[in-house]
């Protein structure tokens, strides 16, 4: 299996799908594979993948930080699924939208808005996510959207009296030993896999969040931000995969961890739990060999993560992708892999 992988991704690297990646398969507790193909710099000159190599995760920013913090506030008994967003944040427009809708992505709100282009900062982003109209009815259609995750992002800032970051920090990254996960990371450049040429300062991001909405909240958000490596998620998806237990300590219960990958959208066609994109019938970037019970994130940057708990297998991968540009290729290349790493269990 191994070598097949390797030669897949490399000939996604000579088609120009990626620039390079690196890749982590475990089963059973065990890893078969951590490998870094290519470069994680292309232009103006080529400079190779490392496994230590830093990625901007984009949206599994949603699933690393932001979910493992709700989590804990509702095992603690801290908040509820069906707290009103108004309860927390008294301007907001819409009374019947819950914590759960944000989740679910099944609020309504719009999937994306450019206010970047406004150039307003973090609080002026989430008044206006807080009068923004909504595009389809409360809890009747799964729309992801960014909008529902920079309000929890606030709302848990409101509720525990601090950073966003520092929660999240203390909580789930010091005692998973993610020592090189963080939002606006301080790395040499050498470390760092580049994003996009960007026109404002002249050259490729290396450290500085891609997506321009976190950026113009100062690169920390709940949707997108964070930062981090092949070493560091593993850690993350073998504590998910234990049930909250990583060498021994409790990270989170296994309750609250169930819950999250429960079925909150059988109506709609993209299935999803709290965080976690679902395996559905159609169109699952994990491909169409993962088990029903599969769940998972993609991250616009090239990044993903998938579960198959029927034979406790996961799969990290890490790319660059927008280094080359917007195109669209990863979007069958995350399945195709998926296919040919799950044809071996």
């Amino acid at each position: 299996m191994k070598n097949k992988v390797i030669q897949f991704l490399q000939h996604e690297i000579l088609l120009g799908n990626i620039p390079g990646a690196v890749i982590q398969i475990t089963h059973q507790g065990q890893t078969l594979l951590q490998e870094s193909i290519g470069n994680r710099v292309v232009y103006p000159e080529k400079k190779p993948m490392h496994n230590d190599t830093v990625f901007d995760l984009a949206s599994l920013t949603k699933v690393v930080a932001t979910l493992p913090a709700i989590l804990k506030l509702i095992e603690t008994g801290t908040i509820r699924l069906d707290d009103s967003v108004h309860f927390y944040l008294p301007n907001f427009h819409i009374k019947e939208i819950t914590l759960r809708h944000l989740l679910t992505h099944t609020s309504g709100l719009p999937a994306h808005r450019p206010f970047y282009k406004e150039k307003l900062n973090k609080d002026q982003i989430i008044e206006k996510i807080c009068r923004e109209p909504l595009t389809s009815k409360v809890g009747e259609k799964v729309v992801y959207s960014d909008l529902g995750l920079i309000l929890l992002y606030k709302i848990i800032e409101i509720v525990t009296k601090e950073k966003f970051e520092d929660f999240i920090q203390r909580e789930i990254f010091n005692p998973l030993e993610m020592k090189d996960t963080g939002f606006n990371p301080k790395h040499n450049r050498e470390q760092y896999a580049e994003t996009e040429f960007n026109e404002t300062i002249g050259d490729y991001k290396a450290g500085i969040v891609h997506d321009e909405n976190a950026e113009s909240m100062g690169g920390i958000s709940g949707h997108a931000g964070l930062f981090s490596t092949i070493k560091d998620l593993r850690n993350y998806a073998l504590m998910i995969e234990n049930e909250g237990l990583y060498k021994g300590k409790r990270i989170l219960s296994s309750s609250v961890l169930s819950l999250a990958k429960q079925n909150f959208t059988p109506f709609d066609k993209e299935y999803r739990g709290l965080g976690w994109m679902l395996k559905s019938d159609t169109y699952s970037s994990c491909g169409d060999l993962f088990s029903n019970n599969s769940y998972g994130h993609t991250g616009f940057t090239g990044t993903s993560i998938w579960f198959d708990p029927e034979i406790k297998l996961h799969v990290i991968l890490l790319t660059n992708r927008v280094h080359l540009g917007r195109k669209d290729s990863i979007i069958r290349l995350r399945p195709r892999l998926h296919n040919l790493i799950r044809s071996y269990f």
